[in-house]
């Protein structure tokens, strides 16, 4: 642990996800004295790596969008200096959708995944009319994706429930909703920053990410402090007054930023007597994304038979993708109809989530064994019917784990959904109890993935920042 400076901070940020760290290295950079404390012994959140048995496991990010020239990773990425920390690849294709009846590709080049669309579905001929759309909406498309949800946006280009649900698999499982309830913004972002602009993965798994910001964050002046967790949140004259630590330290600093669970954030770390009714109410009907159960597997490196390294690949097993969903809120060992995999650049491990819900620790104590099992068996149906003679290593996270590792509410993998009725509320990003205290990360209902939310810490930062009247650069 670093040593705590008890004179003021200008900021303290609770929670060393990627939002966190990335609005923490912004504000360093803008000269403010910052802190942050996590409540895990390793920084990153959902987006980090761990090792067993020899081989290295990505925790549940699989790889990161956005990073072409002019998108939100490049951005950061290059006025933070990461560019010269991090070596990144991208994966071509970035993405392979595999359902009974084809084999969808998407191609680092959009021309060669839209001709390949067209092969399949001859039919439907504004295919290419649509990834204009989701290449370079305008700004007042992008406006009235606000009041529509994403498959308002696909039935006004398709006709065929094939093409339409092979256009969202990876949004339902990158974004916890089917088309119908998902948001046709949020939708339109996964879209376009994991399959059009997808793919991208640090040299030595995901958490080379969060490493490599929590180093710059700490030579831009910052203090991290590991297996912390903050307590409380303390008030004063209306206005944030600094985070009590679990040993019962006190923190003065002027703004405090969360990158934690809202529902912590409000009912832990303030307290139910600062919270306008309003709000508790508002609390006590949001509804929390699905978490996810995410198996790993360690290969013996004589197997050839699995999907391409360092490819995402979506396998689903009929074209109902709302009963997908449906499914997916009752997940058990006999209802697996769609996943996602992805085999480690090296080839050595392998990575396969589906959509899970809560339930309780209990149930996953009792069935996390069966789901296993039965994940591999489904592995093996669709992909590699030989898989179990090469596994040496196999372990899973339930939702319970999840929530264990984050503490997010639920295990939720996303936040809230992002449903329409939950799409950019304001009581998540600048809560109005108190002055100077600012939610970050997918908690704040504007972004999902990695992408989303180092925007949401850019953005953040770029608030608090614009207020002080600094400069980053």
């Amino acid at each position: 642990m670093a040593i705590v400076d008890r004179d003021i901070y200008d900021a303290v940020i609770i929670g060393a996800g990627v939002s966190g760290l990335v609005c923490g290295c912004y504000l360093a950079k803008a000269g403010m004295k910052v802190l942050i404390a996590e409540q895990h012994f390793k920084p990153g959140g959902y987006c980090t790596s761990f090792k067993r048995k020899g081989f290295t496991f990505d925790a549940a990010a699989h790889s990161f969008g956005s990073f072409r020239e002019g998108g939100n990773m490049n951005r950061v990425f290059r006025e933070l200096d990461l560019d010269k920390r991090l070596k990144i690849k991208r994966y071509d294709p970035s993405d392979v959708i595999i359902t009974p009846d084809y084999k969808i590709s998407f191609w680092n080049d959009l021309n060669r995944t839209i001709k390949e669309l067209q092969g399949a579905f001859p039919h439907e001929t504004e295919i290419r009319d649509f990834f204009d759309f989701m290449s370079s909406p305008k700004p007042a498309e992008i406006a009235a994706l606000r009041n529509k949800t994403f498959k308002d946006l696909l039935d006004k280009y398709f006709t065929d429930d094939r093409v339409k649900t092979i256009l969202s698999i990876a949004l339902l499982i990158n974004g916890g909703l089917p088309p119908s309830l998902l948001t046709a913004f949020t939708g339109s972002q996964i879209f376009s920053e994991f399959l059009l602009d997808g793919g991208y993965y640090p040299d030595g798994g995901m958490q080379a990410l969060p490493d490599a910001l929590a180093d710059r964050f700490k030579e831009l002046g910052g203090t991290l402090l590991l297996s912390c967790r903050v307590k409380k949140i303390k008030i004063k004259d209306e206005s944030v007054a600094g985070v009590v630590l679990e040993m019962g330290d006190f923190i003065r600093s002027k703004y405090v930023i969360s990158n934690c669970d809202a529902r912590q954030t409000f009912l832990k770390l303030l307290g139910r007597r600062v919270i306008s009714e309003d709000l508790l109410q508002k609390l006590d009907t949001m509804v929390p994304s699905l978490s996810m159960f995410v198996l790993y597997l360690g290969i013996s490196k004589d197997m050839a038979s699995l999907p391409q390294p360092g490819c995402t690949a979506w396998f689903l097993s009929h074209y109902a993708i709302e009963d997908m969903y449906l499914s997916s809120k009752k997940r058990n060992a006999g209802n697996l109809q769609e996943f996602l995999l992805r085999v480690s650049p090296d080839g050595e491990s392998v990575l396969a989530m589906v959509l899970a819900p809560f339930r309780n620790t209990k149930y996953w104590i009792n069935n996390k064994h069966k789901l296993l099992e039965a994940f591999i068996k489904k592995i093996e149906e669709h992909t590699t019917p030989d898989l179990s003679k090469y596994i040496v290593y196999k372990d899973a996270a339930t939702p319970s784990t999840l929530y264990r590792y984050t503490l997010n509410y639920k295990g939720a993998c996303y936040g809230w959904e992002s449903i329409r009725s939950q799409f950019a509320d304001p009581d998540f990003i600048k809560p109005p109890i108190c002055q100077n205290l600012y939610l970050t990360g997918h908690w704040t209902t504007r972004g999902l993935g990695v992408a989303g939310v180092t925007y949401i810490g850019y953005n953040t930062a770029s608030l608090i920042i614009k207020k002080e009247k600094l400069c980053y650069n």
